[in-house]
This record gives C-alpha cells, structure tokens and sequence, in this order.
C-alpha cells in the first residue's frame, strides 16, 4: 500500500516550533529543564527543539541522547541487569524539569524504557513526554504532554517518520501493512 504524507519539511519545522514555544510556557520559563531525546530520532527532535529555544528563547538548555535498548522489557531478564553508565548525558538529572522527546509513541514500551533509564542516573523533578506524532495503540498507562500530530491508526498500519539527519528529508508518513510482511506493529 502507497504511504500517504501527513506532514511534510515545512510541517515537521512549524510543529517544532510550536512545540518549543509550548515547552517553555508550560514549564513557566526554562530554569532547570533539559531535553532528553530517545536515540535515534528522538535525540535529533531534541536537539532541534534545542537549536529553536536557543533561538527563540536565547537559551542554551542541556541536551543529550538516551540509548534505551538494555530497558527493554523483551530483552531484559532476570539474569541481566542494565548499566547505567552505559548513559551518560553530559549533565546532571537531579532536580531537573526533564523533556523526554521521541518520534512516535505507540504502545508507550519505550517510554517507560527510557524513565526507568533516567531514574538510574538520578532523580528529576519531573518527566514530561514530548512526541512528533501520537499513533494510539497503548499498552501502558504513557501519556504525552506535548503532542505534535495525533494520529490514530490500526494495528495494520504503520508511521514512518524520516529526518534529514538520516533520510535526507523531513517527513511523517502512514501506510498499511504490506500483506507479504505480515503484522508487525
């Protein structure tokens, strides 16, 4: 099935935008918030949100990226336990207001990857999810605090988001599931 563009480069950019205006109204300025971007793409929409507040705001907020995949609950078990300084953010999360950003939340698994993550290197303030696009689907009880598209989908269905970090282009995408590949979601 063809993917059909919900948002192009311009789109992505203005949602940022909005969504760095939003951080720092909902936080009542920037005094101790940092982003935290789920790698990979979440890492870059942070680092964008980042570059716009700096421009915008004329402040420089901590920034880094968090590497979940020792989090996650299907490779985790009983007989491994993660390492924490396998993460090292550059700066300290105690006492922070933390954004953590990602591209998609969908059944919220990564998410609760990434706050278990952050409380192993300390104890925030506060953590609030910002995501791109919100799909649906959850399985945990993860909400997001800042949204930049809502799109409901079926399981059948899938958000391909792109970044010009890695694609080469700005995009957000939805496609059914393609009937050779099976159900993946």
């Amino acid at each position: 099935m063809p993917e059909r563009i919900l948002m192009d480069g311009g789109a992505i950019a203005r949602t940022l935008n909005r969504l760095s205006h939003e951080i720092y109204e909902r936080n009542k300025g920037l005094e101790n918030v940092c982003l935290i971007g789920i790698r990979r793409r979440g890492e870059i929409l942070a680092r964008r949100i980042r570059d716009l507040i700096r421009e915008n705001y004329a402040c420089d907020l901590p920034c880094a990226g968090l590497d979940i995949g020792m989090y996650r609950d299907d490779l985790v078990s009983n007989y491994f336990v993660p390492d924490a300084r396998a993460n090292s953010l550059g700066f300290d999360v105690n006492g922070k207001r933390v954004v953590l950003c990602d591209d998609v939340l969908h059944t919220g698994r990564s998410v609760r990857a990434a706050i278990e993550a952050i409380f192993d290197l300390g104890r925030p303030a506060s953590i609030r999810l910002l995501v791109l696009c919100d799909r649906g689907g959850r399985e945990m009880p993860v909400f997001a605090d800042f949204v930049g598209k809502n799109v409901p989908t079926s399981r059948s269905e899938f958000i391909d988001v792109r970044l010009k970090e890695i694609e080469g282009e700005d995009a957000l995408g939805i496609r059914g599931a393609d009937p050779a590949a099976g159900a993946r979601g």
